[in-house]
C-alpha cells in the first residue's frame, strides 16, 4: 500500500551533507533527483536503500561544494546534467539560462530557470509546482533562512536584483536552500531588528528543531518577507540600523543592502 502512497505524491528530502549543507533529493515513485550535489556518497546510499533511479542533477552555481559529485554520480546513474549556462559545471549535458526549463518528467514536474546573480556571476534558480500546485524553489546560496549570499563575483546591485526575482513568487513557495545557516543568521537579523516579533518567534522554534536535530528547511518567500533583513531594505528599522552600522545616511536600497552584507560579513 506504501508504494503506492509513494508513487502518487512527491517527496522533498534535504539530505545533509559535510558540516552544514543540504543536497535537495526530490522522489516519485522509484524516480529521483537531486539538486546541487557537493558529494555523492550520500545520495548513492539514498538511491540503494529506496531502489530509486536518479535520472536528472540540477546545479545551480559552480562551487566545490555543490558540484563536487555532480561526475561520480553521472558515471553511476547516467543522470542528466543541468547547470548555468555562464559557469563550468562537471559533465553538464544541458546549459540553462532564464526563461529556459528543466522538464523532469518522471516526476511530473518541470522547473522553469531564473538569472540570479551575486553570489556568482552565473548563479541560477529552479522554481515549479509540485503536488497540490506547491510551488518550491531552488535557489543555491543566493537566498538562504535569514540571509543571503556572500558576494563573491556579483555586486549589490545585482544581488538586490536578484533577490527581488525571488521576492516575486508566491508567498507560499517552499525555499530550498542550500545550507544550514538559520541560526546564526537569526542571532544577527535580530541584532538588525531587535523589535521583530515574527522573527524573535522564528528564533525560538527554529532553535527547537536544531535541538531536536531537525533541519530548519524549507523556509518560505512568506517567512523571509517578514524576517530576512536582507528581503527588507525599505522597512524603516532595518534602514535605521544599516544607517547606525554604515555611520552615514544610506539613500537607496542597494546601498541599504550593501550596508547589511558588509555587517553581516563581520558578524
Amino acid at each position: 500500500m506504501t508504494t503506492h502512497a509513494d508513487s502518487g505524491s512527491t517527496r522533498l528530502i534535504p539530505v545533509p551533507a559535510f558540516s552544514d549543507n543540504y543536497i535537495w533529493l526530490l522522489r516519485k515513485g522509484n524516480h529521483a533527483v537531486v539538486v546541487d550535489p557537493g558529494d555523492a556518497k550520500p545520495i548513492l546510499e539514498q538511491l540503494k536503500k529506496h531502489q530509486l533511479t536518479l535520472d536528472a542533477i540540477l546545479v545551480t552555481h559552480h562551487h566545490p561544494d555543490h558540484v563536487g559529485g555532480v561526475q561520480a554520480l553521472k558515471d553511476a546513474t547516467g543522470a542528466t546534467v543541468y547547470g548555468p549556462l555562464g559557469e563550468k559545471i562537471p559533465a553538464c549535458d544541458i546549459r540553462l539560462k532564464e526563461g529556459d526549463e528543466a522538464p523532469l518528467d518522471k516526476l511530473n514536474l518541470t522547473l522553469s530557470v531564473l538569472d540570479i546573480p551575486g553570489h556568482t556571476a552565473g548563479h541560477i534558480a529552479y522554481f515549479g509546482y509540485l503536488d497540490n500546485d506547491q510551488p518550491v524553489v531552488f535557489c543555491g546560496d543566493t537566498l538562504f533562512a535569514a540571509g543571503c549570499g556572500r558576494l563573491f563575483e556579483g555586486t549589490p546591485s545585482e544581488m538586490v536584483n536578484s533577490l527581488a526575482k525571488l521576492q516575486a513568487l508566491p508567498l507560499n513557495t517552499l525555499v530550498c536552500c542550500a545550507h544550514e545557516y538559520t541560526l546564526s543568521n537569526l542571532k544577527w537579523a535580530l541584532e538588525v531588528e531587535p523589535g521583530n516579533a515574527v522573527l524573535k518567534k522564528r528564533w525560538e522554534t527554529c532553535r527547537q528543531q536544531r535541538e531536536q536535530g531537525q533541519p530548519t528547511l524549507p523556509s518560505t518567500i512568506g517567512i523571509e518577507m517578514e524576517t530576512n533583513p536582507f528581503l527588507r531594505p525599505l522597512q524603516q528599522p532595518v534602514i535605521d540600523s544599516a544607517q547606525r552600522y554604515a555611520g552615514k545616511p544610506l539613500s537607496s536600497a542597494v546601498n541599504v543592502f550593501a550596508s547589511l552584507r558588509e555587517w553581516k560579513n563581520n558578524f
